[in-house]
């Protein structure tokens, strides 16, 4: 008995430092989360070329310099252009001046905008509260946007789950819950400033 529970025992810690050490879409496919059957409408599913190499990474162009919510530069744009597994540190928002920002007592949309592009990707909250919006974001640790929140004009979810834009930005994992599709994103890819008003700055 006594050796069952050590070799049970053995087996449940080795399985958790497998999850630790996966990757984020390693882990998917253990658990089978992110299947492309998942991506039924309103989502829209994208091809593997989006993310093909181009003259920045994945993308055309670096992350803006003016990041909202002082994220930081050089892990926005390691984790947009440069990477498709991995996240920033889970709790990251919370540390940025998003939260000061936002009224949440208001409950007013707040729209968020591709890190390299400046093209709109999400609104939230839509179809819920301000405090929903948070306490499923912080329970997971990353922004937590829902279907009827993602501006699939320009949103993409690969077969694995990996959620990008069409610009070839990494933003993160679909992973459904029993409410269903639960895109949870990184700040520093959706934290650019609207895309006219960063053209603009370009010019001057």
């Amino acid at each position: 008995m006594t050796r069952t529970m050590s070799t049970t025992m053995m087996k449940l810690v080795s399985l958790s430092f497998l999850i630790v050490a996966c990757s984020v879409s390693q882990t998917h496919a253990l658990f089978g989360f992110g299947d492309a059957e998942n991506c039924v409408a309103p989502c829209v599913p994208g091809e593997e070329s989006i993310m093909a190499q181009k003259e920045h990474g994945s993308s055309h162009t670096p992350v803006q310099q003016d990041l909202r919510w002082d994220c930081d530069w050089n892990t926005s744009d390691r984790i947009c252009n440069y990477n498709r597994h991995y996240a920033e540190r889970a709790g990251y928002w919370e540390t940025t001046e998003f939260l000061p920002s936002v009224d949440t007592a208001a409950n007013e949309p707040v729209a968020f905008y591709d890190s390299n592009s400046g093209r709109k990707l999400f609104t939230s909250p839509v179809d819920r509260t301000w405090q929903d919006f948070l306490a499923e974001s912080r329970n997971h640790g990353w922004p937590s946007f829902r279907d009827s929140e993602v501006n699939w004009d320009y949103v993409r979810v690969l077969p694995n789950g990996e959620t990008v834009s069409i610009d070839g930005t990494h933003l993160g994992h679909n992973l459904p819950d029993r409410k269903g599709n639960r895109y949870c994103i990184n700040l520093v890819s959706i934290a650019g400033n609207p895309a006219e008003r960063f053209h603009r700055r370009n010019k001057k």
